[in-house]
């Protein structure tokens, strides 16, 4: 796909209503190399003592918040192993997109692979809603996944009876990559998932990748011809691109160029699990509340 992980995290953050945590406990050290995984210890309960790429926790994820104690163990890629080594992890967590590191990683540790964002795995959210549960079969923490997806379920609840009865516009939801590129979400993916979930439809009908988006030209945003469609676009939005859309003969032919029919959000993970998902639905939640 041509695609590096830093690029899929580019434009990307999470949680603002995160699940309320469980009091950490005496349990396995466990490193994860994944946001989605790391946020979802955290609601088991089981905060890692080390996660990749830490430094941009609180820039990308937000919330829930990492631990002081936890130990940046370098980029997912180009793990410290050094670190990690010194760490004594009994579980290190990944995904098939770093296969490349398993026998190094598994000269540590157990390791503990889970699926979310794989070809043929059809829809996120359920597909990160079985990894928990799957994650949380591997650490004996069963009750509070369930506890944890319970509230999760009933938040999605909450929201979709929010917005019951209020004449909604459908959204089209990207990242804005410069002036004349945006990356747009739709199915399989997470933010689209969401939305099905709490009512709102997805302006941009066609199937993305499987990780739930595509890149297109800003021309691309004409084929969306619902005269009430909105544009919501996540932060952080490269500082140039509004000066130069405002100056652009060819995105104030767009609909979207209307007063009121773009709107910002803050930074969301696109590519996180249960927790993110819940922080998307609670930022759209909001808005469209707040508008209607």
């Amino acid at each position: 796909m041509g695609v590096t992980r830093r690029s899929l995290l580019q434009f990307a953050a999470a949680s603002v209503v995160p699940a309320p945590l469980f009091a950490q406990s005496i349990g396995p050290r466990i490193v994860s190399l994944d946001y989605g995984l790391a946020s979802t210890l955290l609601s088991l309960g089981l905060p890692p003592v080390g996660i990749s790429d830490l430094a941009d926790w609180d820039r990308w994820v937000v919330e829930p918040p990492m631990p002081k104690s936890v130990v940046d163990i370098g980029s997912s890629f180009e793990v410290n192993f050094e670190i990690l080594v010194t760490l004594k992890p009994d579980i290190v967590l990944t995904t098939p997109y770093l296969d490349e590191l398993l026998p190094k990683l598994q000269s540590v540790a157990k390791v503990v692979r889970l699926e979310v964002f794989t070809p043929g795995i059809g829809s996120i959210l359920p597909a990160a809603i079985a990894a928990t549960r799957k994650l949380a079969g591997e650490l004996g923490r069963e009750n509070e996944a369930e506890q944890f997806l319970a509230r999760a379920d009933a938040f999605f609840e909450r929201c979709r009876s929010r917005l019951a009865g209020k004449n909604l516009p459908p959204v089209a939801l990207v990242n804005f990559m410069d002036a004349r590129h945006v990356r747009i979400y739709s199915s399989p993916g997470l933010f689209h998932n969401v939305l099905e979930r709490i009512g709102v439809r997805n302006a941009w009908t066609r199937e993305s990748n499987y990780w739930g988006f595509e890149t297109i030209g800003i021309e691309d945003l004409s084929k969306i011809t619902d005269p009430d469609a909105r544009l919501i676009a996540f932060d952080p939005v490269p500082p140039d691109v509004l000066p130069k859309l405002a100056q652009s003969p060819l995105w104030n032919r767009l609909a979207f160029a209307r007063p009121g029919h773009l709107s910002i959000l803050p930074p969301a993970l696109m590519f996180g699990m249960v927790n993110e998902a819940m922080r998307f639905a609670g930022l759209l939640t909001d808005l469209l509340e707040k508008e209607a």
